[in-house]
């Protein structure tokens, strides 16, 4: 799953929402690399990856694009689900999602030190609202121009666009399918339920 995924699933909590975003920029072991609440919504993130990454029904939305795709397609696929889920917010959040983003934001600009490549995208991040953005299917565009950048062989994206375009619909259908297990899962993992606990008493 990508950014804004994590972000919904991972807890309310401030060091929740950092070991969210964290997770995507913190590789190898932790061992108290972190504080332990932090630390904690890393393994999280990782296991909310890992659920992701061996669901049939990703492996499924995966086999819809092109053979030659198939090496991003994962990727991809993550990125339209942040989509659907900025699109479809109100179904699985009471929390506004300008509100979310702000807080998101707000917790990002409150914290000294952030890992990696975070540290200097965090303020684009927030400048440019990037969680809020992807409402905007369009968005998707510029997601992959940036991704395409990124890439040692750029020419892997070309005709993704379209490709995205016209798997639309059965995608989001996958997304529909796919989004209320994963929330399941991890609404039973302990360090999640914890601190939601903890944030609605608060």
């Amino acid at each position: 799953m990508n950014y804004l995924a994590h972000l919904h699933l991972g807890g309310p909590r401030p060091a929740q929402l950092l070991g969210s975003l964290y997770g995507d920029f913190v590789k190898g072991p932790l061992a108290g690399r972190f504080p332990a609440d932090i630390e904690a919504a890393i393994r999280v993130h990782r296991r909310i990856d890992a659920f992701t990454d061996s669901h049939p029904l990703i492996h499924e939305a995966k086999l819809r694009f092109p053979a030659e795709r198939r090496r991003l397609a994962g990727v991809l696929v993550d990125v339209f689900f942040d989509h659907c889920l900025a699109r479809d917010w109100q179904r699985f959040s009471d929390e506004p999602l300008e509100r979310f983003t702000h807080r998101v934001y707000g917790v990002l600009g409150e914290t000294g030190s952030l890992p990696g490549r975070l540290a200097h995208i965090a303020p684009r991040m927030a400048a440019q609202d990037w969680l809020g953005s992807y409402v905007e299917f369009e968005v998707l565009q510029d997601v992959m121009s940036g991704m395409a950048r990124r890439l040692s062989r750029p020419a892997l994206l070309d005709g993704a666009w379209d490709e995205l375009v016209f798997l639309y619909e059965p995608l989001s259908a996958d997304f529909r399918a796919f989004y209320p297990e994963l929330q399941d899962y991890v609404g039973g993992l302990p360090e999640v339920r914890d601190g939601l606990d903890i944030y609605q008493a608060s």
